[in-house]
């Protein structure tokens, strides 16, 4: 299939700049695959589409005060700077703007100066590699001098704020390594999680720390050719054991997010059990790929030709899909990150 049959038409001014005040007043367009229709709703109402013996799966990454702007030295130029994966001690690979024009040992200094770090590569490739210099430890500096990591299509002239910190986590964000929210997750509520489990089904966690390759463009035409960069994630056995009893017991297996999805795809064995694991998530699921241990998809609108949305037509269908998501263009749905979602059944 061509990357172009995943485009769609989507006015900017859709695209969510703000979260809402209420996390889980979002709305939510419920999709039945098998009915090849859906109905309109509100997040809150979640529950009332989970049964006994459901299982939800949620990712409890949390993301990092990844974005560091700065200064070159001793020019003074504006420097960006995205930490994308740690290499080795205090040595990051990052997207660096203009990193085209930073030639190897250029040196750029944050914040009070407390932090600087110099380019150990030539220009050339997309990502660049950095060493950085400061003093104590490395988490508490990034705290201090670091930003919200937001995507580049939340787009406000003042910039991220304070309240990005809290609002683009999740509730239950608490494993460090993200450099972008799991965003199917950040319409819950403790109200919403209470009331799912009034209904009879689990809830357990999984880590999968969102990384570059989640939203990376994709480069190929043909989308079998696509390949998404690995991901850390954790499956740990309480979680496998729960899920994979749930299904025994008749349950469904409901993911939250599509980087649920993949790690939980990543983690079925021969026998269509969940095995515990600790490694790279190196799965690229595209049309054509059969789903072996998600049968439900909570999920945000996702930008056209991105892994995501190719990740969410082969759970749905390409065509039921698109139709879904040019009736919440109709509808004046709010898309990306800070928008509402869909609920795939």
């Amino acid at each position: 299939m061509h990357i172009s049959e995943f485009d769609y038409e989507l006015p900017q001014e859709l695209i969510a700049q703000q979260p809402l005040k209420q996390r889980d007043a979002s709305r939510m367009l419920v999709v039945d695959r098998e009915k090849k229709a859906w109905v309109e709703t509100d997040f809150a109402s979640l529950p009332d589409y989970v049964r006994e013996n459901d299982v939800l799966v949620i990712n409890n990454t949390r993301v990092s005060p990844a974005r560091l702007v700065g200064q070159r030295e001793p020019s003074g130029g504006r420097v960006e700077v995205l930490l994308v994966r740690e290499l080795g001690p205090s040595v990051w690979e990052a997207l660096v703007k203009p990193g085209a024009r930073l030639r190897q040992g250029a040196r750029v200094k944050f914040g009070d100066s407390r932090l600087r770090a110099d380019v150990l590569d030539a220009p050339g490739n997309s990502l660049r590699h950095l060493r950085f210099h400061y003093e104590g430890p490395w988490d508490g500096v990034l705290e201090e001098v670091g930003e919200t990591p937001l995507p580049p299509y939340i787009s406000r002239p003042a910039g991220t704020t304070p309240g990005d910190r809290e609002r683009y986590q999740t509730i239950f964000a608490r494993q460090k390594g993200a450099i972008a929210a799991p965003t199917a997750g950040l319409h819950f509520t403790t109200q919403v999680f209470d009331r799912v489990l009034a209904r009879g089904a689990q809830i357990t966690e999984i880590t999968l720390h969102v990384g570059y390759g989640t939203f990376e463009p994709v480069r190929v035409n043909d989308v079998a050719q696509h390949r998404v960069a690995s991901e850390e994630f954790e499956l740990c056995e309480k979680a496998a054991s729960t899920i994979n009893d749930a299904r025994a017991g008749g349950g469904r297996v409901i993911a939250v997010g599509t980087t649920t999805s993949r790690a939980l795809e990543s983690s079925v064995n021969a026998k269509g059990q969940l095995e515990p694991a600790r490694a790279k998530a190196d799965l690229t699921i595209v049309p054509g790929y059969k789903f072996r241990m998600v049968d439900a998809l909570l999920t945000n609108f996702h930008l056209p030709r991105s892994s995501l949305l190719l990740l969410v037509c082969a759970f749905a269908g390409r065509d039921l899909v698109l139709q879904a998501y040019r009736h919440a263009v109709y509808r004046d749905y709010r898309f990306y990150s800070y928008g509402d979602c869909m609920l795939l059944i």
